[in-house]
Order: structure tokens, then C-alpha cells, then sequence
């Protein structure tokens, strides 16, 4: 890149993420000033918020004359099937990972009953739930892992591509021209990570409850970001389009709460079972460092 080109980049990166932050953090104080969590729409909240980055994506296009050219999202599948595979598996598996890994180490955690779901039946019908055996809850258990695994990607996409347009499809290939892949992936992390901070001061994903708060949850979700996203960054590049990411971060969040079915008491969510505990989330934290050590192994996207 020449020094025009790397400043002009540079521009577009900085107004990128001045609207993603600004707006981002003024809709999640409403959201604060409205209840919170405790809003009986914060789950409407919530996707709307995931949204703002795509639309500051186009936005800081049209502010800066760069149009919309190679948003990233071309899928190119035909030549692409097994990186497809990955993400749209691959984080499903990751978590079932770390949920066996955790109630390994913790097996007075388990619960073979699986009341967690037999309540959530009897909600639903109460005689039913009564009258279920232990087999039928399992195969109750598995149908909801399969579905989800099948399903959340879809379910998912819009909500996702909001993000990931953003995160995958501007931010990162653009760090990646100025400062190479790997900065490019451990940066976009951390911004990645920073965005979330409102929200879990909130409570989100951590809870309140905890030493430290909020500055812990936000150095774990930062963390978590870090290795979700190298994970994430690894399936842009291998395209290269930002697809693949929008399918992966939909079935990690379709999937992320599969272990609470199994779970017996009150959980410790810098541990597990969930993702974004340590060991819940030992598998995205080995692949994750293998797909940023694999990343010179990919061709540097062109230059946006």
C-alpha cells in the first residue's frame, strides 16, 4: 500500500468504529435506562444492537466515498464446501467439547435427569412431563441438540450478518492490509471484545454478583472475542468473504446454552459449562490459537 492508500484505509477504519462505539453504547444506555435486562424487550434490544455494526459498515462507505464494492459477502461455496462444514458445525462441536470436558472435572454438575429440560416440558404440559422416562427425556435432549445444530445458523443469520458484516467483512481485512493477518486478527479481537462492554456491565453472559465486576466479565468477554474471532478470522480468509463467519457465530450463539440442559446448580460462568467460560470454552480457545498460528498459510486478502 502506498501512503495515500494507508491513510485513506486508516480514515475509513477510524470512522468505521467512532459510529459502531458511539452508536452502539448510546442504544445500549437506553436500553440501561429502560430496564436493562430486566426489559421485557431486551431480546429485541439485543438484535437491533447487533445490527448497528453493518449499518455503520455501510454508512462509513458512503462517508468516505468507497462504495460498496467486495463487502466480503460473496459466498464462493462451490470451491468451499468443507470450510462451510466447519463453520457450520465446527462451534456446535466445540461446545459439546467443553461441556464433556467440564462435567468431567465437575461431575457432581451433572445432571442425568436432565430436569432443567423435564421443567421446561412441564411449562409447557405438566402431565406430559410427569409421564416421561428418562430414555425419552435423552432422545427429547438430543432432538434439541440436533435441531440447533441444524437450525441456528439460519435462525441466526440475519442478527449475525449485522455483526460480522462489520467485524469480518470491513474491520478485519482492512487492519490485515496495513498490519498483516495476525495483528490485524488479535486487534479486531480486542476492538471486538471492547464493543460488548456496556452490555456486560449490565449482567450479561457474567452476572453482577462477582469480584471485580464488571472489569472481570469485560477482560473474559475480551479474552473470549480474542480466540472466538481467530477462529472466525481463519474461515474469512480461506473464502475470502465474511459468509462463512456469519454462519459460525450463528450457531455459536444458537448452541451456546445446549450444556444447561445437563447442568445441576447454579454455574460459574468464568468456568462453564458455557463458551465463555474457561473450560466450557477450552475447545475455541485451542482452535483458536491453531487457526491464528495457521494464518500465514493463507494468501493476504487484497487490499480494500
Amino acid at each position: 500500500m502506498t501512503t495515500t492508500e494507508k491513510r485513506l484505509n486508516t480514515l475509513r477504519i477510524s470512522i468505521f468504529l467512532v459510529l459502531t462505539f458511539v452508536l452502539t453504547y448510546i442504544a445500549e444506555f437506553v436500553l440501561w435506562r429502560n430496564g436493562g435486562l430486566m426489559n421485557p424487550k431486551v431480546q429485541l434490544y439485543l438484535m437491533l444492537i447487533m445490527l448497528i455494526p453493518a449499518f455503520c459498515t455501510l454508512l462509513a462507505r458512503r462517508m468516505t466515498g468507497e462504495g460498496m464494492q467486495n463487502l466480503w459477502l460473496r459466498p464462493h461455496f462451490k470451491a468451499n464446501r468443507w470450510t462451510y462444514l466447519i463453520a457450520w458445525i465446527g462451534p456446535g462441536l466445540l461446545i459439546v467439547f467443553g461441556g464433556i470436558l467440564y462435567f468431567l472435572i465437575f461431575p457432581n454438575q451433572f445432571d442425568p435427569e436432565l430436569t432443567v429440560l423435564r421443567n421446561s416440558i412441564a411449562v409447557l404440559s405438566p402431565e406430559q412431563a410427569e409421564s416421561l422416562t428418562k430414555t425419552q427425556i435423552g432422545y427429547s435432549a438430543l432432538s434439541q441438540f440436533v435441531m440447533a445444530l441444524l437450525l441456528a445458523p439460519i435462525l441466526n443469520f440475519i442478527p449475525c450478518l449485522g455483526e460480522e458484516l462489520g467485524w469480518r467483512g470491513y474491520l478485519l481485512p482492512k487492519l490485515a492490509a496495513l498490519m498483516g493477518k495476525k495483528r490485524a486478527v488479535l486487534l479486531s479481537g480486542v476492538i471486538w471484545g471492547l464493543w460488548h462492554a456496556p452490555i456486560i456491565a449490565m449482567g450479561y453472559n457474567y452476572g453482577t454478583g462477582y469480584p471485580g465486576f464488571p472489569w472481570l466479565g469485560i477482560g473474559a468477554m475480551i479474552l473470549f472475542c480474542l480466540f472466538v474471532g481467530s477462529f472466525f478470522s481463519w474461515l474469512t480468509f480461506r473464502i475470502p468473504s465474511a459468509v462463512p463467519a456469519i454462519i459460525a457465530h450463528g450457531a455459536l450463539n444458537g448452541m451456546a446454552s445446549i450444556s444447561m440442559l445437563f447442568m445441576k446448580g447454579t454455574p460459574n460462568p468464568f468456568i462453564g459449562p458455557f463458551p465463555i467460560g474457561v473450560i466450557g470454552g477450552a475447545g475455541f480457545i485451542l482452535v483458536g490459537i491453531l487457526c491464528w498460528i495457521k494464518l500465514d498459510e493463507i494468501k493476504q486478502p487484497e487490499v480494500l
